[in-house]
């Protein structure tokens, strides 16, 4: 039996890689690539530059895994295929995609990340128009997005089972026995009462935990929708980017999710402005602004969760396919991350 070296299974690699690239390019009608370059910045799936002669292109391929049964290119495809459609201008356009790779070839969008120092009102402002835009009436109707939530007891749920999940962490991840003291000694207690608060403020404002959010105030979420997902480019434009989660959801976990993804921090004190454009702009009711306010502290313990991702099973599997390297500094960092993000809890200005 003859062996293959590492680096004949990187060539055959690169050539499948190559091939599905040329695939998609012939199926979209444009130029053939020249060549193909590995991005850096992918968290969860592989993204890649294909350079042809008519200018770049944007080849994703989305992780799978059967414990994850996300269907990540069907979200980011239809999401995006539908606000292209409708003449929105700040996603990438989506040119062709392959379901059994699981892989999507889309525009090329220059541009930088903003960092947090340089975010402005007017971003933030961006940010709001794009999710109006997205929401012009017709509706299509979108599957759920991920861990979509349509009633209190969803959101409370959502997170009751993502602090759950950290009891059980990978013994193989640095530093995981830190990480599980902070799971034990900050993280649960934090939770149990953000819980009781939510449940006290349900009460007093006569929200029911169960009653459904009515169809006509769920909206069409971009989902894990933040600064972390955009470029801007030189003239100031931003381009919106990732939607692998996205779908129809409570307005609530939009907000929420946009003022706690922590890698480009979005001011709280702009958090009652957010609400009052989207409940003017989506016409959303007493309920749903009310949700709006109820909920921010446990996204802030959801999102705790999952910047501790790292350090479970699945987490660990998802990082090794993005490629991101430096483990234990990585671990360490999010450790870091996690205690900061904590720390917000109870910090929203309204």
């Amino acid at each position: 039996m003859s062996s293959v070296t590492t680096a004949e299974a990187g060539a055959d690699a690169d050539a499948a890689l190559l091939a599905l690239a040329q695939r998609l390019i012939a199926q979209a009608g444009k130029a053939s690539a020249t060549g193909l370059t590995r991005l850096a910045g992918g968290r969860n799936n592989q993204v890649f530059r294909l350079d042809t002669a008519n200018g770049p292109l944007v080849l994703k391929r989305y992780f799978t895994d059967a414990r994850d049964t996300r269907d990540r290119l069907g979200a980011e495809w239809s999401f995006i295929s539908h606000a292209w459609s409708r003449g929105v201008r700040v996603v990438p356009e989506p040119l062709a995609c392959d379901r059994a790779e699981q892989a999507g070839l889309y525009s090329f969008v220059e541009g930088r990340k903003l960092t947090a120092t340089e975010l402005a009102p007017a971003h933030v402002e961006a940010a709001i128009d794009f999710v109006l835009a997205v929401n012009a009436p017709p509706r299509p109707a979108l599957a759920p997005g991920s861990e979509a939530c349509f009633s209190l007891a969803e959101h409370l749920a959502t997170v009751e089972r993502r602090v759950a999940r950290l009891a059980a962490l990978d013994e193989d991840v640095p530093h995981v026995t830190e990480a599980r003291q902070f799971v034990a000694a900050q993280l649960q207690p934090a939770w149990a009462e953000v819980k009781a608060n939510i449940l006290r403020g349900a009460a007093a404002a006569g929200l029911s935990l169960e009653t459904a959010v009515p169809p006509d105030q769920v909206c069409l979420s971009p989902s894990d929708f933040g600064f972390h997902n955009a470029l801007i480019d030189d003239q100031g434009k931003l381009t919106f980017l990732d939607f692998e989660y996205a779908g129809r959801d409570d307005p609530a976990k939009l907000v929420s999710d946009f003022f706690c993804q922590p890698e480009v921090p979005v001011p709280l004190p702009v958090h009652e402005h957010f609400i009052e454009r989207l409940t003017d702009g989506l016409g959303l009711d007493a309920a749903s602004a009310a949700r709006c306010h109820l909920l921010i502290d446990a996204y802030q313990v959801k999102w705790t969760c999952i910047i501790l991702n790292d350090f479970l099973p699945l987490g660990a599997l998802r990082r090794a396919f993005a490629d991101t390297g430096a483990w234990a500094q990585r671990c360490a960092e999010q450790l870091a991350k996690a205690s900061a993000k904590l720390d917000l809890i109870g910090a929203t200005s309204d």
